[in-house]
């Protein structure tokens, strides 16, 4: 492609804001952009915080259902934990310009706030919401390495610390202090500060959590995934949102920019394209014909990944091949990792580390110079005739940050473990962290077996009356109200647990045409016992039809409540027996027999403790 030189002689034209004078802010070269480039920089910004939607549905389709509430979750623990603390220090370790910031960590502009009259309050501020995006992503990509046995309240402590495992690093290749931005280390989308870092940082997690509960016992296979329909959904709003990654990269589209935010977005699809068939082909072959969801996945966010770091050096031909490697490593690397015991439920590891380093490395081979921006300082890939210095730069640029990622992350989960368990309870892993740890109950996954098996072991009332998810607890208990009426019915010919005088005068001075019949016939026996409990639950008083003695439902008084049974009188005693009485009615009891039909069930030789 021929370039028109009389477009690029002169300065950065556009690349400065018009008015950057009496700032009270120290200007950097992320500020240096105008009205139209901040409007470029927070639309994608918009964009890029969709992804953590992306990363919670793929994560939570990729674990058991009986997790999938608890990683979406730790998705939203990452981004209201890991924000804050980037705003309170992450932004400034990044990019802070103060006096005692040196070559390995920025020290100023902490707690951004920029105030109103300044000139530079609006590109300072979309220059940290662009960033902030960015920093939340890297630290969700861990969330789904520790999925499915890391206790929340830890993972918790963990997000709001591992703004330090990010933004340290990322200072280093793109703020002005950083040793590695010195030397001219490249990355324009974050293949190393983002999924290098993040990868490498849920390796380590995996490996200091241990593998999930039998995971290895039948062989290394990948387990059934919760819901590959989430999956997929997720790695196509992931897809969408690295656009904006990519394209927003290039920090506005004033001057030269527009015209290679526009090649960062093919050459994104390009790449991607080229990861997509590579592991179509790939798992059709492996699978004899059949298309396995998680190999394509994989190839498709492995491309992505790849492309990242140098999005817009590269011509279409060489994205394509860049995507294609990038795949083919992502789809060798998770079994590798598994077979090294490394569970990683959704491979964050192989896809964003190993094809994180490989994408550093890309721009080391294939980057060509961006005229007129200054993004590769003047230089070329070794295949674009550059020589070998900046592959040299890329490969330290990788190893450095690959090292700090998985070093830090040991040692603040170590230090967390100290302060609380990271690892989930044997009984909390078998239930799942739904039930644990959010009281949200599936059905037909499994829980309800757990819950029998472990009783003998670990009993938890909270647990146990714990309802399903998706059910009306309200309308069961009137089922089964229903079910007993009717059983009374047949044995005995009538209705003595309800009285059934929900058309009676209650005192009302008036015929009661009951609470839910309106309009029907009052005579049916549906609408009169659904009345009659209405009036029993909310406490109603009313003749008994069978003697005609008053009676109501019971309610604890407020002066027994607190009191111990040897405080209480002859006739409060009663009282509470008939309270307990109705309160029990319906109550289901667990008892030994339903503990035998649950072990016969589950083949299980335990014995019953009382």
């Amino acid at each position: 492609m021929e370039y028109n030189e009389t477009l690029y002689e002169g300065p950065h034209i556009g690349l400065r804001s018009p008015n950057l004078t009496n700032s009270t802010v120290t200007l950097q070269e992320s500020f240096e952009i105008d009205l139209e480039d901040t409007n470029w920089i927070l639309t994608n910004s918009f964009i890029i915080f969709t992804m953590q939607t992306g990363f919670g549905m793929l994560e939570s389709g990729c674990v058991s259902i009986k997790n999938e509430a608890n990683i979406m979750m730790k998705n939203l623990a990452d981004i209201s934990l890991g924000g804050l603390t980037y705003w309170i220090f992450g932004y400034g370790m990044s990019f802070g310009q103060g006096p005692y910031s040196n070559s390995f960590i920025g020290l100023g502009d902490f707690l951004v706030d920029p105030p109103v009259g300044d000139a530079l309050m609006g590109p300072v501020l979309a220059s940290f919401l662009f960033q902030l995006s960015f920093a939340t992503t890297a630290t969700t990509i861990v969330s789904g390495a520790m999925a499915e046995r890391c206790n929340f309240k830890a993972y918790c402590l963990f997000s709001f610390l591992n703004t330090i495992v990010y933004c340290v690093p990322a200072g280093w290749v793109w703020g002005s202090h950083g040793f590695l931005n010195k030397m001219g280390a490249v990355d324009i989308a974050g293949s190393g500060p983002v999924h290098l870092i993040g990868g490498s940082s849920a390796f380590a997690s995996a490996l200091m959590l241990g593998p999930r509960l039998g995971r290895y016992e039948k062989g290394l296979a990948p387990l059934p995934l919760g819901n590959p329909v989430n999956a997929v959904m997720g790695t196509f709003v992931l897809w969408w949102g690295w656009l904006a990654f990519n394209s927003g990269s290039t920090y506005g589209v004033s001057g030269a920019k527009w015209q290679y935010a526009a090649r960062a977005a093919v050459m994104t699809m390009m790449g991607s394209f080229g990861g997509g068939v590579f592991g179509l082909l790939y798992t059709m072959i492996k699978n004899k014909g059949k298309a396995e969801v998680m190999d394509l996945i994989n190839s498709v966010l492995g491309s992505l990944v790849s492309i990242t770091a140098g999005c817009f050096l590269y011509r279409a031909w060489e994205a394509i091949l860049i995507g294609m490697i990038g795949a083919c490593i992502a789809i060798v690397t998770c079994p590798l990792f598994d077979r090294i015991k490394v569970d990683d439920p959704v491979g964050a590891s192989a896809v964003h580390g190993a094809c994180g380093f490989w994408g550093v490395l890309a721009v080391g081979l294939f980057a060509d110079n961006p005229i007129p921006m200054e993004t590769t300082n003047g230089r070329s890939g070794l295949f674009k005739g550059g020589g070998w210095y900046l592959l040299g730069v890329q490969a330290l640029t990788g190893v450095c940050l690959m090292t700090w990622a998985s070093l830090v992350t040991v040692a603040l989960l170590w230090l967390i473990d100290k302060i609380m368990p990271i690892r989930m309870d044997p009984y909390e892993e078998l239930l799942g962290a739904d039930l644990t740890e959010h009281r949200i109950r599936h059905g037909q996954v499994g829980v309800s077996r757990a819950v029998s098996a472990l009783r003998p072991f670990h009993r938890s009332h909270s647990i146990e009356g714990v309802d399903g998810i998706g059910v009306n607890s309200g309308h069961t208990i009137i089922l089964d109200k229903l079910s007993e009426i009717n059983n009374q019915k047949l044995k005995e010919g009538n209705l003595k647990m309800f009285t059934n005088n929900a058309f009676e005068d209650h005192g009302q001075g008036r015929k009661r045409k009951g609470l839910l019949n309106h309009a029907s016939n009052p005579a049916n026996d549906l609408h009169r016992a659904l009345d009659s409990m209405v009036l029993e639950m909310n406490g109603a008083k009313f003749k008994n039809r069978t003697n005609g003695e008053s009676s109501k439902t019971r309610i604890a008084p407020e002066e027994l409540k607190g009191k111990k049974l040897k405080e209480l009188s002859v006739q409060e005693l009663e009282d509470v027996e008939e309270i307990n009485a109705n309160m029990d009615r319906f109550r289901h009891r667990f008892g030994e027999d339903d503990y035998k039909r649950d072990v016969m069930r589950a083949n299980s030789n335990i014995r019953w403790i009382d």
